[in-house]
């Protein structure tokens, strides 16, 4: 059985916004090992159309940039969209039925399927469709913009959290969410942390 698992940059004010923090090359480098393990990708229709943006080849990119997309253009998609007729290459529209498509993604798949985009993200989580949430933190403060969690967080508990870039922190409990943000605030790399629906 698939597992769901919701991941995106985060600021610190709890926030995501593609167009005023992104990763750097560390941090961007694991997107491609993960985007190369996923079982596949489900998202809402607005992350679906900036995602698409990797369905075409640009000269400007570097050689992560050119892997990201190879692995990117690999996996499955499926597209939840009430306008959207057509997706590209690789995806499928998901139909009205949310929560029995998706159900159904769970139970024919194996590994994780990653979910993206806050909207859709609250969509699951409502139906209790959601197994784990991946919060990748940066040392910004946006002030206002789309919250990472689009309605009433879920109980959760922490599972692990990391630091990515050259100092590399292993993974461990904490008791609290306040705990690991105490501990960002003192040394302030970019870090993720996997929580599961308690």
């Amino acid at each position: 059985m698939a597992k769901l698992v919701f991941g995106m940059n985060q600021s610190l004010d709890g926030f995501v916004d593609h167009l005023r923090f992104a990763p750097d090359p560390t941090l961007f480098r694991h997107f491609i090992e993960e985007a190369r393990g996923q079982a596949g990708s489900l998202y809402g229709r607005k992350i679906y159309e900036i995602m698409s943006y990797w369905d075409d080849d640009h000269p400007e990119w570097d050689a992560d940039r050119r892997a990201f997309a190879a692995a990117w253009r690999s996996q499955p998609k499926w597209v939840v969209s009430r306008t959207l007729t057509t997706v590209g290459t690789n995806a499928t529209l998901v139909g009205d039925d949310l929560e029995a498509a998706v159900r159904a993604l769970k139970a024919e798949r194996d590994g994780e399927i990653e979910v993206a985009g806050p909207a859709l993200a609250n969509s699951l989580t409502e139906l209790g469709l959601i197994d784990e949430y991946r919060i990748y933190l940066h040392p910004v403060v946006l002030g206002h913009g789309t919250p990472y969690f689009a309605g009433p967080r879920p109980p959760l508990r922490l599972l692990s959290h990391d630091r990515i870039g050259d100092d590399v922190i292993p993974k461990e409990k904490q008791k609290t969410i306040r705990e690991v943000l105490e501990w960002y605030r003192a040394s302030h790399p970019v870090w993720f942390s996997w929580l599961e629906v308690a």
